[in-house]
C-alpha cells in the first residue's frame, strides 16, 4: 500500500482542530524550518521535485527562487484556493480536514520567500471550507503561531472561474475585475499590489512540511524521475467508488479507475476518460495506461491539470459531454479576449445546434478550425484550455458527432 502522505489526517473526527494536529505531529516541521536559513528552504523544496498541484505542475522550488534577492519591499504569499475546474473537489478535502497542514505550509513557504503576509483566496461557494479554514488561522494565532512575523488574511471570492488564473486571482484580491494579465512581468517580480508574489495550489503548499519534516530525497523518491511525491486525484463519473484518492504520482489511470475507485459503473465498459480536470484533452479507453504525473499525461497529448479524473462508460453521449463543457467555457471566458469571448460563445452555439439535430455537414471542421486558430493568441490559458476538449473529444470520437448530423 503506498505511503499516504496528504490525507494522513483524515480519518480522525477532529482532524480540523489545532489540538488534533499538534497532536499528531503537527507543526514540527515549522519547528525545524525556523532554525534553517531562507534559501535552504527553497533548496530542499526544489531538491524534492514538488511540482505545483493546481495546473500547470511548474517547479514549486524554482517558483519560489524567482524572488528578486535585491527586494527590500513587501513580498507576498498568495495561496490560490478557488478550485473551480470543472470535476476537481480536492483542495476543499484539505481545507475541511486537515486546514492546519496549509497553515503550516504558508510559514515555511513565507519564511523561504521572506514574506511577511500570506493572502488566500477561498472559491466563494466553498462555505464549509472557508469556515473551517477560518478557525484554523484564529486557532493559529491564539497559538501565537501567526501574528509573530506573519499574518494570514483570508479572501472570499466571487465565482468566478478565470480567478483561478494566479494574475486573474492577483487582480480580483486587489479588489479590481478578475481579468488576467500579460506576462512578463511574472508575480514573482511584479504581483500583488505591485509587489513580488509567490501564488501556490493549497495542495501543493501542504505539502510541504512533511518535506521539511522527512526530507526531500524521501518526497522525491515516492514519484518519478521529474516529479517528486503522491497527490490527490478527484475521481468522478461511471465508477463505481466515486471520491478522492491518493496515490504517488508514478499510478496509471487505468490503476485509478480500477483498483482506487472500484472500476467502470453503469454499463461497466469504459469508453472515454479526462484525466486532468475539465480543460484536459479527452483520452480513449485504449489510453489508460498512462502515468498520472505531468510528463507521462503531456507525452499521451494531455494534461494531468488539476488531477480531476472523470469517467465515462459507453452509455455516455461523448457530444453532449462537450456540449455541457463548452457551454462551461462561453460562460466564464472573462471577454477581455476577441478569440476567446467570441469562439467560445459561437462553439457553445454550434455544439448545442448539432446535439438537437440541427446540426450542418462543415460544423465540426470549422469547429476544430476555429480552436486551432485561437490557440496561442490570448493573454491567459484559457482559451488554450479550452481547445484541448474540443479538438480531442472531435477528433476522437467524430463519428459520433457525424451521426447527429442530418443527411442531404
Amino acid at each position: 500500500m503506498a505511503e499516504t502522505v496528504l490525507m494522513r489526517n483524515f480519518a480522525r473526527a477532529d482532524s480540523h482542530t489545532l489540538a488534533s494536529y499538534r497532536a499528531h505531529g503537527g507543526y514540527a516541521a515549522w519547528d525545524t524550518a525556523r532554525q534553517m536559513e531562507p534559501a535552504a528552504l527553497v533548496d530542499a523544496v526544489k531538491a524534492s521535485n514538488l511540482r505545483g498541484l493546481g495546473g500547470a505542475g511548474f517547479p514549486t522550488g524554482t517558483k519560489w527562487s524567482f524572488i528578486p534577492k535585491n527586494h527590500t519591499g513587501p513580498v507576498y504569499l498568495v495561496v490560490n484556493a478557488d478550485e473551480g475546474e470543472p470535476g476537481t473537489f480536492k483542495d476543499r478535502y484539505l481545507l475541511e480536514r486537515d486546514p492546519h497542514a496549509l497553515v503550516e505550509g504558508m510559514l515555511i513557504a513565507a519564511r523561504a520567500i521572506r514574506s511577511a503576509v500570506g493572502f488566500v483566496y477561498i472559491r466563494g461557494e466553498y462555505v464549509e471550507p472557508w469556515r473551517r479554514f477560518s478557525s484554523a488561522v484564529r486557532e493559529a494565532y491564539d497559538a501565537g503561531l501567526l501574528g509573530q512575523g506573519f499574518d494570514v488574511v483570508v479572501h472570499r471570492g466571487a465565482g468566478a472561474y478565470i480567478c483561478g488564473e494566479e494574475t486573474g486571482l492577483i487582480s480580483s484580491l486587489e479588489g479590481k475585475k478578475g481579468w488576467p494579465k500579460v506576462k512578463p512581468p511574472f508575480p514573482a517580480i511584479k504581483g500583488a499590489f505591485g509587489q513580488p508574489t509567490i501564488v501556490n495550489n493549497v495542495e501543493t503548499l501542504c505539502c510541504v512540511p512533511p518535506i521539511v519534516e522527512r526530507g526531500a530525497a524521501w518526497f522525491a523518491g515516492l514519484g518519478t524521475k521529474t516529479q517528486g511525491g503522491t497527490r490527490m486525484y478527484s475521481v468522478s463519473g461511471r465508477v463505481a467508488r466515486p471520491g478522492v484518492y491518493e496515490a504517488p504520482v508514478s499510478v496509471t489511470l487505468r490503476q485509478l479507475i480500477f483498483e482506487h475507485a472500484g472500476g467502470v459503473s453503469a454499463t461497466g465498459r469504459l469508453k472515454a476518460v479526462v484525466p486532468g480536470g475539465g480543460s484536459a484533452a479527452i483520452l480513449t479507453a485504449d489510453e489508460v495506461d498512462v502515468t498520472m504525473d505531468v510528463d507521462g499525461l503531456k507525452n499521451a497529448g494531455t494534461m494531468i491539470g488539476s488531477a480531476g479524473v472523470i469517467v465515462m462508460d459507453e452509455s455516455v453521449s461523448i457530444p453532449e459531454a462537450l456540449m455541457v463543457l463548452a457551454r462551461f467555457y462561453a460562460h466564464e471566458s472573462c471577454g477581455q479576449c476577441t478569440p476567446c469571448r467570441e469562439s467560445t460563445g459561437w462553439i457553445y452555439k454550434m455544439l448545442h445546434r448539432l446535439v438537437e439535430g440541427h446540426g450542418h455537414k462543415d460544423d465540426l471542421d470549422t469547429i476544430l478550425d476555429v480552436a486551432k486558430r485561437g490557440g496561442g493568441t490570448t493573454i491567459c490559458a484559457f482559451y488554450d484550455g479550452a481547445i484541448g476538449p474540443y479538438i480531442s473529444y472531435i477528433e476522437k470520437f467524430r463519428p459520433e458527432f457525424e451521426a447527429l448530423i442530418p443527411r442531404a
